[in-house]
């Protein structure tokens, strides 16, 4: 019975998620845009990676009024790569904070000249109308942060592997979240705000001891009773490297979340629809193993290549099984610990994810 019931919230979850997607899918379109006021976009950059050219072209072509401001620290080789291009504003950051990219996004606020800000990591792609997008909902005085979903891409196959994980897994669960009413949490890939809400958090220096400045800035917007929505823009994010990384990856998400959302991240394992497929399975019930691995399948190719319009998604789609069930083990390491890897350095957490000096 408990197999069954267990069973039970993990198909209903699925067929959720799936509503999810569908809702969101049609929400997107043109009437979803809107005429955009200028805006500062500040990309806090370390290391010239391979994504970053293409990230910063991008940037450059956008329709509308704004200025892209890229932090770099003194000595960094993607210096050169921004210097490229001549309409793009770069910025040598100097401050000095527990996480390194709040350090930057400190100078960069300061530097930039819009009342508008909006924050995204150094390796997202964007398209053309993206201020159209991401900056008209802020119109509207009860919202107070803009972000959106982002497309994986990978340059080799264990990256690949990873972003089956952001796809099918992840995405949906932000869509999810927000159907339900939960939208005090950002992504890293898009944040768009006004500088006077930010001014009113205490700016970026708040959250400057965090690790997932994303979500705490997202989570402070939202405690001044402003809301924070999801944008029907998808961007584009580039992963790299071989096993090692997507682990070290994995572990500090998960980490990361734990220490920022601990209750939400204990319920985690009723949508892990596949772990209970095995277990349905290995138990006799195969009739309910099947049924519960259709709906997470038809969920994953709606979440993965109707929303996001993934193309690994339908290449490796033999493959999200396995991915979930190393998303189940990646879940039990990330409950214990307190430690995670981040730019070759290895950081402590607290219990509500502060980074500890050593």
């Amino acid at each position: 019975m408990i197999l069954f019931a267990i069973a039970a919230a993990a198909g209903a979850y699925q067929l959720i998620a799936l509503v999810a997607c569908l809702a969101f899918r049609r929400s997107q379109g043109p009437d979803a845009r809107g005429q955009a006021p200028g805006a500062s976009i500040l990309k806090p950059i370390h290391g010239a990676d391979p994504a970053l050219r293409a990230a910063i072209k991008s940037h450059t072509v956008l329709e509308g009024d704004y200025e892209l401001l890229c932090g770099v620290r003194s000595g960094d080789p993607a210096a050169a790569l921004i210097a490229e291009f001549p309409t793009v504003r770069m910025v040598e950051c100097t401050t000095e904070t527990p996480n390194g990219k709040v350090g930057s996004l400190i100078d960069l606020a300061r530097a930039g000249r819009y009342p508008i800000l909006i924050v995204n990591d150094a390796d997202i792609r964007v398209e053309p109308d993206y201020l159209a997008a991401v900056v008209p909902p802020l119109a509207d005085p009860r919202v107070g942060l803009v972000t959106c979903l982002y497309r994986p891409e990978g340059d080799t196959f264990a990256a690949r592997f990873e972003g089956l994980g952001v796809s099918t897994d992840f995405a949906p669960s932000t869509l999810v979240a927000r159907l339900v009413g939960v939208d005090e949490f950002a992504l890293g890939s898009t944040m768009s705000f006004r500088r006077a809400d930010l001014d009113r958090i205490g700016g970026f220096q708040a959250i400057a001891d965090y690790l997932a400045d994303d979500y705490q800035l997202g989570h402070r917007i939202h405690a001044l009773g402003l809301k924070c929505v999801l944008s029907d823009a998808i961007v584009t994010t580039r992963l790299t490297g071989g096993w090692r990384d997507v682990w070290r990856h994995q572990v500090r998400w998960a980490r990361t979340v734990r220490v920022s959302k601990f209750w939400g991240y204990l319920g985690l394992p009723v949508t892990f629809a596949t772990l209970w497929v095995v277990a349905a399975a290995v138990n006799g019930y195969i009739g309910l193993a099947a049924a519960l691995l259709a709906s997470r399948m038809v969920m994953a190719t709606a979440a993965g290549w109707y929303v996001l319009g993934s193309s690994d998604v339908l290449r490796l789609w033999f493959l999200i099984p396995l991915r979930d069930l190393f998303g189940a083990a990646i879940w039990i390491v990330g409950l214990f610990g307190q430690t995670v890897s981040w730019r070759d350095r290895t950081l402590a957490l607290d219990s509500e994810g502060r980074i500890r000096p050593k």
